[in-house]
């Protein structure tokens, strides 16, 4: 359920951001009306995809925290619950195997 949740925001966050196409259409479109230098539509570009990335890393870890939190409140098992109950079970069943042998 968390996965899912977790996609659906990213997906999300996907389709705010704008694509490297796009925003090389609009540097491009700058350039031909003459708003802007060709050097200075690459800047544009690249300040703008710079930008986009970095907002995107900084929604990803304030979800993932959030999200961290949310599982915490729910008291749901993590995967490193689930396998440290597995290795427990693991080593009782060992020791009960060990002592029906030495009857």
């Amino acid at each position: 359920m968390i996965d899912l949740i977790k996609k659906g925001v990213f997906t999300g966050i996907g389709l705010l951001s704008l694509t490297k196409d796009k925003v090389e259409e609009l540097a491009q479109d700058f350039v031909e009306k003459g708003k802007m230098s060709k050097q200075e539509g690459e800047q544009f570009v690249s300040d703008l995809l710079k930008r986009s990335e970095e907002s995107k890393q900084e929604i990803k870890k304030q979800v993932e925290t959030s999200l961290a939190h949310l599982v915490d409140k729910m008291e749901i098992a993590s995967k490193a619950d689930i396998a440290a109950l597995r290795e427990e079970m693991a080593e009782i069943k060992a020791k009960l195997e060990a002592g029906e042998t030495k009857e």
